[in-house]
């Protein structure tokens, strides 16, 4: 038996590899095997085969770098940022666009099914961006001493350490901020360790400096009409916008019901959601100032549940636990779970539909971060009809 056994293989940082990519996973860094030993490698397309180098080892898995690319696969595309590489903002500017949106997909679907434990089918075609580069309306840089140059630097993160890349522009900004960029680097701030904001506000809505907005203003109106429809079709009169920030979906969606509520824990925001209502002449609902996880349950009992829909719309990290046992107690007839976290979305809507009280109807993936790892994901939750006697 041990002859028929495939030869285990020792991986050390340093060592070099001629590997194929077999697969492209979450976060953007392809796939290969040295014997059965997993290793990470990024910048790579699946069918690439690729020398590359190993730069950590650990218990299960190993990561490398890129040195060359021996077969290119015809789907390999030139970036078009000179950066592109170095800088931590990309992940796929080397992959044309339909398959970046292809591999989007397909990641999403496996984290459905292995971390949510449901059907990697329910999972829609990506819609795409209609703008690949010059879309983010937001971006945040950070200044650095480099020792080695003697000089401040001014950019982004690198996608192996902590240290800056100094850039002169940024090819998925918005033109308008590429010049807000060339004025930073003009006037640049006194010393390293800082962050700076770079935005331009959304058109007609009223946005403190740190309130948060969608940064794609071009496939916006798909997602509004995305939510839009799935609220339609569930039937709901009633809507409760959970981290409803300055207003935006409770607002665009108002015509739908009879009345809503948005609650959100930033004031100035909850004071602008007010200011944003008004200027639109929106009058069946309100906002309130407080900890979603804290006043949904009280919230919930101000509608009947059959007749409500719940948007959540929650950080990077997801809802906690305990908030969505609450939403399994309270049993609305609909949540929308607007997610830019794949991962937290699966794990969430996991828990949410255990032992059968919530069903996912479907999992509507847009790419609001072209070029990128990450994906905005649209759920359409129903409660289940409980079943009558056999």
């Amino acid at each position: 038996m041990d002859a028929q056994q495939p030869a285990q293989v020792t991986v050390q940082s340093g060592q070099r590899f001629t590997v194929a990519i077999q697969d492209l996973a979450f976060g953007g860094e392809g796939v290969a095997r040295i014997g059965e030993f997993v290793i990470f490698v990024p910048f790579v397309v699946p069918g690439e085969t690729v020398e590359i180098e190993v730069t950590e080892v650990k218990r299960s898995f190993a990561r490398g770098k890129l040195l060359q690319v021996i077969v290119p696969s015809p789907h390999r595309v030139k970036p078009e940022c000179a950066y592109f590489g170095e800088c931590g903002g990309c992940q796929y500017q080397h992959i044309a666009y339909p398959l970046q949106l292809e591999w989007k997909r397909k990641q999403v679907a496996d984290l459905l099914e292995r971390v949510g434990r449901l059907p990697g089918g329910l999972v829609a075609p990506v819609i795409p961006c209609p703008k690949p580069y010059g879309y983010r309306n937001r971006i945040m840089l950070r200044s650095q001493w480099n020792r080695p140059l003697q000089k401040l630097v001014i950019g982004y993160l690198r996608h192996d350490s902590r240290l800056v890349v100094d850039i002169e522009e940024c090819k998925i900004a918005e033109p308008a901020l590429n010049e807000q960029i060339k004025l930073a680097r003009s006037k640049p701030p006194p010393k390293g360790g800082l962050k700076l904001t770079l935005r331009i506000p959304p058109p007609d809505w009223t946005l403190p400096p740190d309130a948060f907005f969608q940064n794609n203003f071009f496939l916006l109106p798909e997602l509004v009409r995305v939510v839009r429809e799935c609220l339609r079709e569930s039937g709901a009169s009633r809507l409760i916008d959970a981290y409803c920030g300055v207003g935006f979906f409770a607002i665009e969606l108002a015509g739908l019901v009879q009345e809503f509520i948005g609650v959100e824990v930033d004031r100035m925001a909850i004071r602008a959601a007010r200011q944003n209502a008004a200027r639109r002449n929106v009058q069946n609902g309100e906002f309130i100032a407080a900890r979603a996880e804290e006043l949904l349950p009280d919230i919930l009992m101000r509608f009947p549940p059959e007749q409500t829909a719940l948007i959540l719309d929650p950080p990077r990290t997801g809802c906690p636990a305990e908030s969505l046992q609450k939403l399994r107690q309270a049993r609305p007839r609909q949540i929308i779970y607007i997610s830019c976290h794949p991962a937290m979305l699966a794990r969430d809507l996991n828990i949410l539909c255990a032992d059968g009280v919530f069903e996912v109807c479907r999992v509507q993936p847009l790419d609001m971060f072209p070029q990128t790892q990450h994906l905005e994901c649209v759920a359409d939750l129903r409660l289940r009809a409980p079943s009558g006697p056999a």
